[in-house]
């Protein structure tokens, strides 16, 4: 999948449009259609496990099947597993009416090229930046919600396979409801899109913050440090190492520094960079997607 950044970002308006959300009933599928009930949107919820329909009645929402749902919308939203996705969008594709958008909420399965296209219906990707550490909260509502889509605002980032600014005002009136509330929705291309998600932010960022849980389970497990004492300077020093390492906000001290270097070195592949290559996030992919590699 090929996708372009539309050439002047399109800014907020209220046009209402149809909405089709496939998996409504599922973990992502309830938090979007959550979202989706406060907008003046036109939205069909389409789920196929009994479970999930029944949660979505529980919501007090109508199950639409999927190809009533497909055939009229604006845009449909596939809320599914990423391993799912091959086999929904060979389904339901065919089914969307000329000129509709499909958009998915994760790059894997679009950069790897498992979804089932058309040259009428516009390929979309839609991710949620999730509420910054450095958030100014101010509700206890806001600091509850570390996921986002709730009550925390957060930035998105949106690709779209087209050149059409219809296209793209469609797209983000979707991601700013779905993943509302939203401060900006950020444009790349897919493939950025993919080495944002997951290699910046999974396999970096996400391996960082488990690595951390790991050790502060060995400084009380092994070590033998209360917990409190270790939590407390670790919660707090992690802030400290965000805020100085990502924003400058103060230089490290020069005994840091160098305990910062042993840990590098001890810690850390002189060849880590790797990741970001097409190569490897290709490798990445196919693990996450049980692929045997990437389909190009």
């Amino acid at each position: 999948m090929t996708s372009t950044t539309p050439t002047t970002p399109p800014t907020p308006f209220t046009d209402v449009y149809t909405i089709a959300v496939i998996g409504a009933g599922g973990k992502m599928g309830m938090r979007i259609s959550n979202n989706l009930v406060k907008t003046p949107h036109r939205v069909r919820y389409v789920e196929n496990s009994p479970t999930g329909q029944q949660r979505t009645l529980d919501a007090g929402r109508e199950l639409t099947d999927a190809s009533s749902a497909v055939a009229d919308a604006d845009i449909v939203v596939f809320a599914v597993p990423d391993l799912a996705l091959r086999t929904v969008t060979a389904d339901l594709v065919p089914r969307m009416r000329p000129g509709s958008i499909a958009l998915t909420l994760d790059p894997a399965a679009a950069y790897a090229g498992l979804l089932t296209t058309r040259p009428d219906v516009t390929q979309a990707v839609a991710h949620p930046c999730h509420p910054s550490i450095f958030l100014q909260r101010t509700t206890p509502e806001e600091y509850a919600d570390t996921f986002g889509g709730i009550a925390a605002p957060q930035d998105a980032i949106a690709a779209v396979e087209s050149d059409d600014p219809a296209a793209a005002r469609i797209v983000e009136a979707t991601v700013r409801a779905i993943y509302a509330p939203v401060v900006d929705v950020h444009w790349v291309t897919v493939k950025q899109l993919a080495q944002l998600e997951p290699t910046l932010v999974e396999t970096i960022a996400c391996m960082v913050g488990a690595l951390l849980k790991e050790a502060l389970d060995e400084a009380v497990n092994t070590m033998g440090v209360p917990e409190p004492a270790a939590r407390s300077i670790l919660l707090g020093h992690t802030q400290v190492a965000l805020a100085n390492g990502l924003r400058g906000d103060n230089p490290f001290s020069d005994a840091c520094l160098i305990a910062m270097d042993y840990g590098r070195e001890s810690i850390v592949r002189e060849d880590w960079k790797k990741v970001f290559r097409d190569d490897e996030l290709d490798k990445n992919l196919a693990r996450m997607l049980h692929l045997d590699a990437i389909e190009r």
